[in-house]
């Protein structure tokens, strides 16, 4: 048996890590400024996600949900105390997606209705429910098509009174901040909008944070920089630091019953062990407010830089456009500087490193990038 061919690799096997250093089996060292997609939110091998890794593992690995887990209350108390959502309720699971069909199930169990409004560009997943909420066809099966889906723009306040100005969805669903799309964030006119007419109508606002969660924007999830509330809000990435836990978090006014969800896996001893662990890392070493100076730094440098077009986003969570091809930006960093980043289509350079990226980290990115550019310019 050989593994699937479904991934664009680099020829390049990693064997581990420390904070925001790799290593290859070459014993080359990569800077890493993409936490693969964003995952590594405290840090490769941080100490004390690992203690916790350790000593869940020795206690006990893994048990169903038909036993009380007292991990998961702590981790829930944690999460409301952190976020902001104090009064919700968290259903664990296994992967942004998960998180993401959780959410428009329950919105569709709750309102009786089964439309859902998403946005133009959006990425919410590739299983059934959360494909089709994706607006990428070409990830789509003829499986889960009947799902009825309206997409609309992130920047016409138009297209967005006219759909959500009924009774006919579920649920809007939005991402705190696009991600694979190349980094766009409506306005808080748009978001404060939505709230409106999600609230007048009983559409359900589900704000998907799985990627601009956690403190990545400069605050915990990407919304708040738009003072709104969600009805339900999932999360993923950077929640387990590496480790698989995602979560939806529902508003007490849903009502939602023993049975209407549930998971082998969700909520397992190991998973809390290591969410807890990122919730605490967060919170001791102020990585949501280093997240917003770090970011705020990147941001002001870059854009200073020669062919640099656009850069857009928050905290440590940048999409790029140059006047040259970002790719070939992208694939310079790593053969020329070592310094891993990522790429979206059409042409976006994104930057999504461990919250805990120094000063000094960030400095080598802007030089390495003034460096291949300034060649570009003179060739």
């Amino acid at each position: 048996m050989k593994m699937l061919d479904v991934y664009c690799m680099y020829p390049i096997t990693l064997k581990e890590g420390k904070g925001t250093i790799l290593r290859d089996t070459n014993d080359k060292e990569y800077l890493d400024f993409y936490g693969g997609h964003g995952v590594i939110s405290i840090g490769h091998s941080h100490p004390e996600f690992v203690k916790a890794i350790n000593q869940q593992v020795n206690q006990l690995a893994f048990y169903s949900n038909a036993f009380e887990n007292p991990l998961q209350d702590e981790l829930a108390q944690l999460l409301g105390q952190l976020s902001g959502y104090d009064e919700y309720n968290l259903f664990l699971s296994n992967s942004g997606a998960e998180a993401n069909e959780n959410a428009l199930k329950a919105a569709s169990m709750v309102t009786g209705r089964h439309k859902i409004l998403a946005v133009k560009g959006a990425f919410h997943g590739r299983s059934a429910g959360a494909v089709g909420v994706t607006d990428n066809p070409k990830i789509r099966a003829a499986f889960g098509s009947q799902l009825e889906v309206d997409f609309i723009s992130i920047e016409s306040l138009s297209e967005l009174a006219q759909h959500l100005n009924t009774k006919e969805y579920a649920a809007f669903i939005i991402e705190g901040i696009q991600g694979v799309n190349g980094v766009w964030e409506a306005t808080s006119e748009y978001w404060k909008l939505a709230r409106q007419f999600c609230t007048e109508t009983g559409t359900l606002l589900i704000i998907d944070e799985i990627q601009s969660g956690y403190g990545r924007s400069g605050k915990f999830f990407a919304h708040h920089h738009h003072q709104v509330f969600a009805d339900i809000v999932t999360i993923a990435k950077g929640m387990g630091n590496g480790f698989p836990v995602s979560g939806t978090l529902f508003s007490p006014a849903l009502n939602i019953g023993k049975g209407m969800l549930g998971t082998t896996f969700g909520g397992g001893q190991m998973a809390c062990a290591a969410a807890i662990s990122v919730l605490k890392t967060i919170s001791t070493e102020d990585l949501i407010t280093k997240s917003g100076v770090q970011g705020g730094y990147l941001k002001s440098e870059i854009a200073r830089l020669p062919l640099v077009k656009t850069i857009r986003g928050r905290g440590l969570m940048l999409g790029i456009e140059f006047g040259v091809s970002a790719k070939k930006v992208r694939q310079a960093l790593l053969d020329e500087h070592g310094i891993i980043t990522g790429f979206s289509d059409p042409d976006v350079l994104r930057v999504l490193p461990p919250l805990n990226v120094s000063l000094a980290d960030c400095e080598k990115l802007v030089n390495a990038l003034r460096q291949i550019l300034t060649k570009e310019v003179e060739a």
